[in-house]
């Protein structure tokens, strides 16, 4: 039998593969990753609150904005002009405020309720990003400076970068940006839920009552999950902001807070890989079948007249459709359709040899000898 690949081996040949596309793909596959990256992030803090503490909220969109929008009046403007870095970890920061403040009601409503209460969020959030103007440039939004740290910029205003032969210009460095952001989310979530508040949220989802008998805040650690899940939306808001290069109000409505519990339903409740996968899943396919609308049949064009339906409503249709089919024969989603094939694909171990028992002749008395 083989033995089985370390699991370093694993992680250094997936860095390496993930740190090869820059110097082979050009922009628009790079947008769609650093989209996509952007998307599991959120995703990851989304499932974290929903998965894992079973906490459903329709407000992540909002949670995006607070960070997309904050980072951009923090370091443009009018504005106070910080820091891009420093503006980066304040906008993280404000996120988690905001998720404080709702943290209360996230403390003591559960279920639909809970749901209905975020969706409020929503509402709210996108009626002040477009009568603030003088925050969030109203309608027509605002521009995103560029992230800049310790004098190396990641847009292309950082003069000509050449690495291996390749430009770099924004989406390249960008790229290792989302990849180091992604790394530490997934870093720190698995962490999270493989201690004691991931098991304490575990809990709370299975029976509060038995939650509360062990000894577990339940409020408390509602709300914590809450703020936690504003974060990590919030670090999200800031690299995707820095990826279009302008926020819009209209981007940050119910429809992203849709395609997000789109996301971590189709990937796997309570996993962070499967978060992941469902984020690429969800923010790809729309983007390609943007691009290949004119090979697909039944679909159009952007832009044409013709009889079919938009690249962006079939993309729905079909994650659309992948929810019933997870929900009806995979409820544990992407993860737990893995798993099984892995364990399907993985050889079996030979069985044990039966214990042979000695024949009545091999057993013989050895006579003592005079």
């Amino acid at each position: 039998m083989s033995e089985r690949i370390p699991k370093g081996a694993v992680v250094l040949l997936a860095a390496l593969l993930l740190c090869a596309p820059p110097f082979y793909l050009d922009a628009f596959w790079l947008r769609i990753g650093l989209f996509s990256m952007a998307a599991a992030i959120g995703a990851v803090g989304l499932g974290l609150l929903t998965g894992t503490a079973g906490q459903l909220s329709l407000g992540h969109a909002f949670f995006l904005a607070v960070g997309a929008y904050g980072y951009t009046w923090l370091a443009g403007e009018p504005g106070p002009g910080l820091p891009t870095g420093l503006a980066a970890l304040l906008a993280v920061r404000l996120a988690g405020a905001a998720g404080g403040l709702f943290s209360p009601v996230a403390g003591r409503v559960r279920g639909i309720y809970l749901g209905v209460a975020t969706l409020a969020l929503v509402f709210l959030g996108h009626h002040v990003l477009l009568t603030a103007d003088s925050v969030t440039g109203g309608f027509n939004g605002r521009s995103v400076p560029p992230l800049s740290l310790g004098g190396f910029s990641f847009g292309d205003d950082g003069g000509g970068l050449v690495v291996l032969g390749v430009p770099f210009g924004a989406e390249e460095r960008l790229w290792f940006l989302g990849l180091a952001l992604l790394a530490g989310t997934w870093w720190t979530a698995r962490g999270l839920l493989r201690g004691r508040p991931g098991r304490a949220l575990a809990a709370l989802r299975d029976s509060e009552t038995a939650a509360a008998v062990m000894g577990v805040d339940v409020a408390r650690h509602r709300a914590s999950a809450f703020v936690v899940s504003s974060m990590y939306a919030g670090l999200a808001g800031v690299l995707l902001a820095l990826a279009f290069r302008r926020v819009v109000p209209d981007y940050f409505g119910l429809a992203l807070s849709v395609d997000y519990l789109a996301m971590i339903v189709i990937g796997g409740l309570g996993s962070v890989a499967g978060a992941a996968a469902g984020a690429v899943f969800v923010t790809a396919l729309p983007l390609l079948m943007t691009r290949y609308a004119d090979q697909l049949p039944l679909v159009t064009a952007p832009g044409t007249t013709e009889g079919g339906v938009g690249p962006t409503e079939a993309a729905r249709y079909l994650y659309g459709a992948a929810i019933v089919l997870v929900l009806l024969y995979a409820p544990d989603g992407l993860t737990g359709i893995t798993r099984r094939v892995r364990t399907r694909l993985r050889p079996a171990a030979p069985a044990p040899a039966p214990a042979t028992r000695p024949s009545a002749s091999a057993v013989r008395t050895k006579e003592p000898t005079p």
